[in-house]
């Protein structure tokens, strides 16, 4: 059976239904000071409305040292009844003072595997996924460490690993190294914000190199990319590749319209361009294939 990690524990993936596979409930980064998610109570809201649209699960890829709330998430998971899957690893290294890069550098794989297997902190709650994140059109020292450690961690664990690419740039080299250099099965690879560098042949490479592709952050202030989203979703899907989308939210100031933007506006638009069944996989089919456990 194929499962994924929950913040309340492992469920079969076929169970997580209607899916936000990139969001943040909670989540802090100095390059965005006082704007920071942060807010239980906001969080929850979001999580309501997002279910009255249909939505039964979020996947929060807010990694390490960024203010995951991982306890909350739990208590927000049980109230609200919807499923959390929460991450471990490291986004750029701007993201962080650089004391606390010193401190984890040298442990790096070995904490991402405490958080997967024993859980975050004293919270109990267990990371479902890894995130780490490539430099603008660059694989740079910084990712390649964080890189090798999830690709070490992953291993040990099977969780996936979804990363970040900076403006949508660098999947090729991304996927050299995780899955050329060290060893990680390309479909165990999720790649984000691939929207926001709209190069169909970029696009297409990545998904011929088999990994997943997250569509991302439609709702987000400034991407001016995104009325392109449902031709290159399209395109993706007449050219073979339905079964490798995921789509989300990706809310990470106060004030974006996120989860529940994703399902009652976005949504619409997108049956309208590929049709009710190619979409329903993007929400439910993909995901639960995207973050299942490998081995479990």
């Amino acid at each position: 059976m194929n499962l994924v990690r929950t913040v309340l524990g492992d469920v079969p993936a076929g169970e997580l239904g209607v899916c936000d596979a990139h969001d943040h409930l909670f989540i802090r980064s100095p390059a965005l000071p006082g704007r920071e998610l942060d807010d239980p109570a906001d969080a929850r809201e979001r999580l309501r409305s997002f279910r009255a649209e249909g939505g039964r699960t979020v996947v929060q890829w807010t990694p390490y040292g960024m203010g995951r709330r991982a306890g909350d998430l739990a208590a927000l998971s049980r109230s609200e009844g919807t499923r959390i899957v929460a991450a471990t690893g490291l986004h750029r290294a701007a993201q962080y003072a650089p004391e606390v890069l010193a401190r984890v550098m040298p442990g790096l794989e070995d904490l991402f595997v405490s958080e997967i297997t024993d859980g975050i902190g004293t919270t109990g709650v267990r990371a479902g996924l890894i995130k780490v994140a490539g430099a603008f059109h660059d694989v740079d020292a910084h990712a390649r460490h964080t890189m090798a450690a999830a690709a070490g961690a992953h291993h040990r664990t099977g969780a996936p690993i979804a990363v970040h690419l900076e403006l949508g740039t660098a999947a090729g080299d991304v996927l050299d190294l995780l899955c050329g250099e060290l060893g990680v099965q390309p479909r165990r690879v999720i790649l984000g914000h691939l929207g926001r560098f709209p190069d169909g042949v970029a696009q297409l490479d990545a998904a011929r190199a088999g990994a997943f592709l997250a569509f991302d952050g439609p709702s987000r202030a400034h991407h001016a990319t995104d009325w392109l989203l449902p031709g290159q979703l399209a395109s993706l899907a007449e050219a073979g590749f339905g079964g490798q989308l995921l789509i989300g939210g990706d809310t990470t100031v106060p004030g974006t319209p996120g989860m529940p933007y994703l399902l009652r506006r976005l949504r619409p638009r997108l049956v309208r361009a590929l049709g009710e069944d190619a979409v329903e996989a993007m929400l439910v089919q993909n995901p639960a294939r995207a973050f299942a456990l490998a081995g479990a």
